[in-house]
């Protein structure tokens, strides 16, 4: 697939998909004789597992760190705190939505009184 493909496929720009290859978080993609990425079954597959923990928050630098130990086949104990500590940070953004959700409740509930009112 070309890049445009891919970019399409997973509603990514193509300028994201080559920075993530730069930095270590797609593995080099294969390339054509003339130069062109051409992404196989294996790059597209990083390419989905790494918008997946992008899309649930998942920090670059973290990531970075994951990919290059899953990549080297080591590091089993600090990928899975890695992912330990991601989590632990997602779900306190979880908890600050929530409270956040809680007061807008409470102003709009304030509000609605206030119409009742009239």
């Amino acid at each position: 697939m070309t890049i445009g493909e891919v970019s399409e496929k997973y509603e990514l720009t193509t300028d994201t998909l080559r920075y993530y290859e730069r930095i270590g978080l797609i593995p080099p993609v294969p390339r054509k004789k003339n130069g062109i990425r051409d992404y196989d079954e294996q790059a597209c597959k990083w390419v989905g597992f790494v918008k997946c923990m992008r899309s649930a928050g998942v920090q670059i630098e973290p990531l970075i760190e994951y990919v290059s130990l899953l990549q080297a086949g080591t590091g089993i104990d600090r990928r899975k705190s890695i992912l330990i500590e991601q989590r632990a940070r997602l779900r306190e953004q979880a908890e600050h939505l929530r409270a956040t959700i809680e007061r807008l409740d409470y102003k709009i509930d304030h509000y609605e009184e206030l119409f009742k009112k009239r």
